[in-house]
């Protein structure tokens, strides 16, 4: 007999658990992505205004949007022209 079986809820909570920091990972890496593009391409600093508005994305799909925008812009204004129309 298993005394110590785990609860359907206890279980749920767990999986819930798992999946919402792979999720906060790969939002994680999305930003340090575009962060870092965006520094080598256009010498943008983590105290730039463009930095906070963009780490207060949580959508992953948006952010990696955002990456393939920072390699493929031809300059910083034109990156934040992107960001505005997406916000």
């Amino acid at each position: 007999m298993d005394l110590i079986r785990e609860s359907s809820l206890i279980q749920y909570f767990k999986r819930e658990g798992r999946e919402e920091g792979f999720e906060q990972g790969e939002r994680k890496s999305a930003l340090e992505a575009i962060l870092d593009v965006l520094e080598i391409r256009f010498d943008l600093s983590e105290t730039h205004p463009i930095s906070d508005r963009i780490a207060a994305i949580e959508d992953v799909q948006h952010l990696k949007q955002l990456h393939r925008a920072a390699i493929q812009v031809s300059n910083l204004d034109e990156f934040r022209r992107m960001l505005d129309a997406t916000a």
